[in-house]
């Protein structure tokens, strides 16, 4: 059930930092809550403000589609290189993001007609919950990784079982719910071998203030993680709230369709899709961080021009060959592959994967570009690099069965036989059906659980339902 005519408007505040996979999940999920009747704001850094409305078709900095957005400070000048130094940046984030949150709360929702009923976050801000406290507003935050990791990280850090340590690195790992996880399979951040330190301390954080928070939302749906779920019922429950993709690819009307891009891409290569066989096309695509080696950059190509199929390739600048010889292509790849291969810096990924003549998509693993797959029933060849990416891979490959894992050498390094091997697993192996068949199956299940009446859909209109019985307003 929907609002209705009120005295008092239900304010909800999400609040992330400007990161674009973090970012669109919780204007998604906005979205969803405001055609439930609430009034959603959005808080990200100031630097969101300028790299948006270079590249996105947003037209104000006051709102996106009925979601009204609001700007805090990170503590760093617009200028500053935040990839440049992630530890410096998360604890200063972490330090002065809490006081630019209050003092935002405090100026823009005061009064009986606009006071916030609940306040969202996401785990790479888990200080929300503080500010939340606070001002005793009722916190909610959305996992925006798999249940899958939920589980890990609230094992790992409530030190329920054990995990690989610096004497014993190649400890295997199992987890009500989930197979056996070898360390490859485990996310990164649980590793003695991590280089990042803020993160680590970010996530315990994270599961020291769970105690705080009122709700735990998830970027899934109940059908692609039902064991994973399930043994979180009693631990800490998750309610399952997506997959928190555009709704377009979901069967829905395209005009509710709400996201950023952060990056400008390049719609010509939807024009050469349109001229390229039915489900004959290799997707490739490591996400907006990941920056390959010149060494796995020759690999990946020389595999993507002995497979003698069409290819695009979404090759960010920073890996575009340069003059001085670092990070090149093979000699001559570009004009062998020019009948056959499109290479751009960034594309409307969506679009490509829902696009008809795609057949496999390369993949890091990142678990929005997992769920954008499963709801187009693309199946996966995974290269995972870092963080979640580990078991999103093993999901990937073992769990949900809906594609292939890339098998590195000792060094990390991916021959081209091998990415050569898992390319012709997935589109001609003997198991090549299989993966097509369950991710079309999944596909439906996706679709079905956002329906109205369908899991995630409950699971949105209960937690909708409990914001306003909190807040005391009579429907």
């Amino acid at each position: 059930m929907a609002l209705n005519e009120q005295k008092e408007e239900i304010h909800v505040l999400m609040v992330a930092f400007a990161a674009q996979g973090h970012i669109n999940p919780l204007l998604r999920l906005g979205k969803r809550l405001v055609s439930k009747g609430l009034h959603v704001t959005l808080a990200v850094t100031e630097i969101f403000q300028q790299r948006m409305f270079k590249f996105s078709s947003v037209t104000t900095t006051n709102s996106i589609s009925g979601i009204q957005l609001l700007f805090y400070s990170d503590g760093f000048t617009i200028e500053y290189d935040r990839k440049a130094n992630i530890d410096l940046y998360m604890e200063t984030l972490n330090k002065f993001g809490p006081l630019s949150l209050s003092n935002l709360i405090k100026n823009h929702f005061h009064g009986e007609h606009k006071k916030l009923s609940c306040i969202i976050n996401n785990p790479f801000v888990p200080w929300v919950a503080d500010v939340a406290e606070e001002h005793k507003i009722p916190c909610a935050m959305l996992w925006i990784q798999p249940c899958a990791l939920y589980a890990i990280y609230h094992h790992f850090h409530n030190n329920l079982l054990q995990f690989p340590t610096p004497t014993n690195p190649d400890m295997s790992v199992q987890l009500p719910g989930l197979p056996l996880l070898h360390t490859h399979d485990l996310p990164s951040f649980v590793l003695p071998s991590n280089p990042f330190g803020s993160l680590p301390k970010l996530f315990a954080q994270v599961f020291k203030n769970l105690k705080k928070l009122k709700w735990v939302l998830g970027n899934t749906f109940y059908e692609l993680e039902r064991e994973a779920i399930d043994s979180m019922a009693e631990l800490c429950p998750i309610r399952a709230v997506g997959p928190l993709v555009p709704p377009s690819i979901l069967g829905e009307d395209p005009n509710l369709d709400i996201g950023i891009e952060m990056w400008e891409p390049q719609e010509s290569c939807m024009e050469w899709l349109n001229h390229q066989p039915p489900s004959s096309v290799i997707y490739v695509s490591f996400g907006s961080i990941i920056v390959l080696s010149g060494k796995q950059l020759v690999s990946i190509a020389t595999a993507l021009k002995n497979s003698n199929r069409p290819f695009l390739w979404v090759l960010k600048r920073s890996e575009v060959p340069k003059p001085e010889g670092e990070e090149e292509l093979p000699p001559g790849f570009l004009e062998e592959t020019k009948d056959r291969g499109h290479i751009v810096t960034w594309c409307p990924q969506t679009k490509v994967l829902v696009h008809p003549s795609i057949a496999c998509f390369l993949t890091h693993c990142g678990w929005s570009s997992l769920l954008e797959a499963i709801a187009t029933g693309v199946p996966m060849i995974s290269y995972p690099q870092w963080t979640d990416q580990p078991t999103n891979a093993k999901l990937i490959a073992e769990v949900l069965n809906v594609g292939v894992r890339l098998k590195p050498g000792s060094d990390g390094f991916v021959a081209t036989m091998e990415v050569e091997r898992c390319i012709e697993e997935i589109m001609a192996g003997p198991r090549s059906e299989e993966f097509k068949k369950n991710v079309a199956e999944f596909k439906r299940a996706a679709r079905a659980a956002v329906a109205d009446g369908g899991s995630s859909d409950r699971n949105i209109q209960d937690f909708v339902d409990e914001i306003i019985g909190h807040s005391g307003t009579s429907l």
